[in-house]
């Protein structure tokens, strides 16, 4: 059996400000509660100490790493959690020492100490972290690495036990972009039907429908919430929020209550050249500020590039096609998940890994796809689109100030979802039998590029403008 990646693999709901540093330690956290509970012993825990390795460990502060373990240990969940509850949660853990496990069982901790940050990389990922619970009969212990995109793993995962867990049975299973293209070519299907009939092996076309419509309402407030929140953002950069001021040049004196009113509102404001461009970089800025400030986002395929996917696609419906609606919005992100799923097979979605190319490249692509699908482009034009967008993001280079994703990452969303709408205009204007790079072998180059690059520029603050650029310039 293929390895099978879900477009709700993909596509989660969490909190910034960032998947693999935020997100995937959260989910450890909460992975390790689990493992707590099948032992038996979590109400015998005394203490748990946490150890934060790598690039976790160098940017684990701006990204709030901290934070997102103290919440997981906490029995918090990253979808459901009340974002406006979070700073209410630290600051009594803070204040008190004390960490209420799982909701249920109250232990000492003190988040200066029992929380380590150790600069060492351990040699199977970038992010990896070790947990270990003291009882008064031993210690339980775990280490796992977060791999990007919210996706947690542990090292025994490669024995074939543990494999056996990440495998499933589609009907269509694809390795790469060659076998998605013949599949689509011999069934005669569009790249959203073959993912469509292989995400119902797994759950109800309802749950589909259900589950896909959720992401996008869930993209749709965020850019929405974005767009009417100013002021300065966490973090000690003293980024003052721009979308607000942007948001409120272009929409005018109309009228709505909700977003999808906003929506109806912004279809009827001047669609010239410049104005196309500012609604974009808006509606990018939007979410990655919401990100920035611990707020509720889709990770697409990471926080960090969240605002490219949700942008592209408000475009196609506000400026494209006003016509558009749960259809093309369910056929754009099944498209945009399953393009994601071939980078995360073939190369890396973890900038930790691949530099800001594994982030903001990958979403640029997964965009420009389902952008050229939905416009009518073939499967052959949607995966050029794909290539295009990445081939102009390759080398790209993580280097955020002060480890927060804020600059250059915020900013680096709208030139994404530019460069997406580029890309699939190029390709549904092209033949594809005359592409001359196949997606395949720019996935492979982005893999073979993030293997070269200097680690000082995957995450870690140590090079770049992390280093041109001081806390106290700011």
């Amino acid at each position: 059996m293929e390895e099978c990646i879900s477009v709700f693999d993909m596509l989660k709901i969490g909190v910034g400000p960032s998947s693999s540093h935020t997100l995937g330690p959260w989910r450890a956290a909460e992975r390790f509660l689990r493992e707590l509970h099948e032992e038996k012993i979590l109400d015998t825990i005394l203490t748990i100490k946490v150890y934060l390795y790598g690039s976790l460990s160098l940017t684990g502060k701006g990204h709030a790493t901290d934070l997102a373990v103290m919440l997981g240990l906490s029995g918090q969940d990253p979808v459901t959690i009340p974002v406006q509850n979070i700073d209410t949660i630290i600051k009594k853990i803070q204040k008190t020492k004390q960490l209420l496990l799982g909701n249920q069982h109250t232990i000492a901790f003190n988040p200066d100490t029992d929380i380590v940050f150790n600069r060492e990389f351990l040699p199977f990922h970038a992010n990896g972290m070790t947990f270990t619970a003291t009882t008064k009969l031993g210690n339980y212990t775990n280490t796992y690495y977060s791999i990007g995109g919210g996706f947690v793993v542990v090292e025994e995962r490669l024995n074939a036990k543990k494999k056996m867990e990440f495998k499933c049975a589609f009907p269509y299973p694809i390795d790469n972009a060659n076998m998605l293209l013949k599949y689509c070519t011999d069934e005669n299907k569009s790249i959203s039907e073959i993912v469509m009939i292989n995400e119902k092996s797994m759950r109800s076309e309802k749950e589909i429908n259900e589950q896909l419509m959720t992401i996008w309402h869930t993209m749709l407030e965020c850019m929405y919430i974005g767009c009417h929140s100013e002021g300065i953002l966490p973090g000690g950069l003293n980024v003052r929020r721009r979308a607000f001021d942007m948001h409120q040049g272009l929409i005018g004196l109309a009228n709505y209550s909700n977003p999808q009113e906003w929506l109806e509102s912004i279809r009827k404001t001047e669609v010239k050249f410049r104005q196309i461009l500012k609604w974009v970089s808006c509606f990018a800025l939007a979410v990655n500020e919401v990100n920035a400030a611990l707020g509720r986002v889709v990770t697409a395929p990471t926080n960090g590039s969240a605002g490219v996917i949700p942008a592209v696609l408000m475009y196609y419906l506000v400026i494209e096609n006003h016509n558009a609606g749960e259809k093309e919005i369910k056929q754009f992100l099944m498209v945009a998940g399953e393009i994601g799923s071939l980078f995360k097979q073939g190369s890396t979605i973890s900038a930790a890994m691949g530099g800001c190319q594994a982030e903001i490249g990958v979403s640029s692509a997964m965009a420009a796809g389902a952008l050229c699908e939905v416009m009518g482009g073939t499967p052959d034009q949607v995966l050029m689109a794909a290539e295009i967008a990445m081939e102009h993001h390759l080398g790209l280079t993580c280097d955020p100030i002060g480890g927060l994703v804020q600059i250059p990452c915020i900013e680096r969303n709208t030139m994404g979802a530019i460069k997406a709408i580029n890309a699939a205009e190029l390709a549904f204007e092209t033949d594809a039998k005359n592409a001359k790079v196949p997606l395949d072998k720019v996935i492979n180059t982005m893999w073979q590029t993030a293997k070269d690059m200097n680690s000082k520029y995957k995450e870690t603050s140590e090079g770049g403008l992390a280093i041109a650029v001081n806390m106290a310039d700011c």
